[in-house]
């Protein structure tokens, strides 16, 4: 069914003016109703009509216009509006009471002014964040002290699981990044060093490095993406089915009974990896010296023996335990921070990677200053 065309008549008479909206008022016949608007003249007229009753349809254009031609008839005098059936002046007055808003001022944007608001929001996240993590800190450390004290609290099921998960399901990818690393270490080292007709020293090099840092931030690293997502998602998925809140509901601590046999089973299990890191790392820059740099295995083992002391591995392992606890509190932290999505989940999951590795980096640097200032 095709609307009539819109169109008005203005009839002056005496001292009023009446004009009649006839057909359909809608955006198509908008631009030619706008411009008969416009040529709609008061004259000596007093007061003013508008009649709606020849209107067959009328949308939120139509209506825009008549709340226009309603304030041009007002240089008149009074004006009345006649004939309108009530879903028309329903929308009129919709329209009429929408058009008297104002718009909002126009915000002024100085470029200062809005780094200091994202450098303040950054700092207060950052702020909140560490003084989170803080607290849920304390609650693993009084949790893990309790049960120190009365051991029947650690689940120990939970716990040697756990240590499977995290221990030995990790050794593969675990060993073979660290033998990959150890060979691209030998190679390159032995690279540099051919310029100067000091091969041997490789085997310094590859030590050292192995064995103090890359070989246990390797592992961290690996573990942080591995188990630290893993403990985000598992304890996530726990928070979305309610079965955390469970727990809560009868009386069990979802520290005790989730965070604990996961951190422990990580603290322990690092300190292991990165020995085997460590081995891995050795073994792949041996084989890459007897390849590249015809030095034997005993050359090389002997040159490592004189060239690490017992502190160069022992400096790797002190940061084991204490990187393994970062990773474990982090994850299961943002797995209770989890809401009821699994958008939630796999935010939380992706913080914390993020944060672990974050944390791992940072202590690491915390304890070679620690280190260097003892002169270890």
């Amino acid at each position: 069914m095709t609307t009539e065309i819109g169109r008005l008549d203005a009839i002056l008479k005496d001292d009023r003016l009446t004009v009649a909206a006839l057909g359909g008022w809608t955006i198509a016949s908008a631009p030619a109703l706008d411009a008969e608007i416009g040529r709609v003249a008061v004259g000596t007229a007093r007061n003013a009509r508008i009649d709606l009753s020849g209107l067959t349809a009328i949308d939120s254009a139509g209506a825009l216009l008549l709340y226009r031609l309603h304030d041009r008839l007002a240089a008149a005098g009074a004006v009345e509006t006649v004939g309108a059936r009530a879903d028309h002046a329903a929308l009129i007055e919709r329209v009429a009471a929408s058009a008297g808003i104002s718009p909002p001022a126009p915000v002024f944007y100085n470029p200062f002014i809005e780094l200091l608001i994202r450098i303040g929001k950054a700092t207060y996240l950052v702020t909140h964040e560490a003084l989170g993590l803080l607290n849920f800190l304390g609650l693993a450390v009084v949790s893990i002290l309790r049960s120190m004290i009365n051991p029947a609290h650690i689940r120990f099921v939970s716990f040697v699981n756990h240590m499977e998960r995290v221990g030995l399901d990790a050794m593969p990818i675990v060993g073979l990044l660290s033998f990959l690393i150890g060979v691209v270490v030998a190679y390159q080292g032995a690279d540099q060093l051919r310029q100067f007709g000091a091969e041997i020293f490789a085997v310094n090099l590859l030590g050292i490095s192995i064995m103090r840092e890359m070989g246990v931030l390797l592992t961290a690293v690996v573990v942080a993406g591995r188990s630290g997502s893993a403990f985000a998602a598992q304890i996530g998925t726990m928070q979305v089915n309610q079965e955390v809140d469970a727990m809560r509901t009868l009386g069990l601590d979802p520290v005790e009974m989730l965070v604990l046999p996961r951190t422990l089973a990580l603290v322990l299990a690092m300190p292991l990896l990165a020995v085997y890191a460590d081995v891995m790392g050795l073994a792949g820059g041996a084989i890459m010296s007897m390849v590249s740099l015809d030095i034997s295995l005993v050359q090389f083992a002997s040159r490592l023996q004189e060239s690490v002391g017992i502190w160069t591995f022992w400096v790797g392992i002190i940061k084991a335990p204490a990187f393994g606890f970062l990773i474990a509190l982090t994850g299961c932290r943002e797995g209770l921070k989890v809401g009821g999505s699994a958008e939630s989940v796999g935010h939380h999951t992706t913080r914390a990677v993020v944060i672990s590795i974050f944390l791992v980096i940072v202590t690491d640097a915390v304890f070679s200053i620690l280190f260097s200032m003892l002169h270890i």
